[in-house]
């Protein structure tokens, strides 16, 4: 579900429009460049499962935040990379892609699979568009092993670790996990915030992480749905 973009509300009653600052003149609004949604539109068939469509598009929002904070880190290692990561879930078969990372369950073979195959649809992809071969190697070695492997390789493979973590405690994130398995808002937070707070690498993810946690917990509270 996208969030609401328009209101028929206008408390105040008149129009501001003319005092509001150009998007173009602020930092921390992201969007993809005329490269990132040439590698967007070829990764986009390769993502319609599960809601990785969606979620590697919110975790590229992420993703671009975070390098706001890191200015030694390559963009175009982080944002292909992002924007990538996942498509190799495509390979795998979509009855099965839920069980590899299902609560009490979990198929590591599959998780290698997806890597892999992704790494493999990436390098097509990035070839396709002309990306620096350099650049390329990079994004494939972090692609390869972004769930399975613990450690980081470099700022940028904490950067693409933390953005595609941290998605999962957004309301993006919640909204899909509850369907995946069934579980109402406050389980699914509990889920996704044991899989996020403790396993980021980049102080400013576990900020963001934990202040999206906090708030999503105080909405599910008792004094905050009596206002409802």
């Amino acid at each position: 579900m996208s969030p609401q973009t328009r209101t028929a509300a206008n408390q105040l009653g008149r129009d501001v429009s003319a005092f509001l600052p150009d998007r173009a003149s602020l930092r921390g609004l992201p969007d993809l460049d005329e490269d990132q949604r040439r590698i967007w539109d070829l990764a986009a068939p390769h993502l319609r499962v599960r809601g990785n469509d969606r979620h590697s598009l919110y975790a590229f929002g992420i993703a671009a935040a975070l390098l706001e904070f890191h200015p030694e880190a390559d963009a175009d290692v982080v944002l292909p990379a992002i924007l990538l990561h996942d498509v190799g879930w495509s390979r795998v078969p979509e009855d099965e892609v839920l069980e590899a990372i299902a609560p009490g369950g979990g198929r590591p073979d599959l998780v290698l699979l997806h890597e892999r195959e992704g790494a493999r649809i990436a390098g097509e992809i990035l070839t396709e568009v002309g990306h620096p071969g350099e650049s390329i190697r990079r994004i494939l070695e972090i692609i390869d092993g972004h769930d399975s492997r613990r450690e980081s390789l470099s700022i940028e493979d904490s950067i693409v670790k933390d953005a595609d973590k941290t998605w999962r405690v957004t309301p993006s994130g919640l909204d899909t996990i509850m369907g995946w398995f069934g579980l109402e808002r406050p389980a699914a937070l509990a889920l996704a915030a044991s899989r996020v707070l403790g396993h980021l690498f980049t102080d400013e993810a576990r900020a963001l992480a934990m202040g999206l946690t906090a708030l999503e917990s105080l909405a599910g509270s008792e004094p905050v749905r009596a206002l409802d």
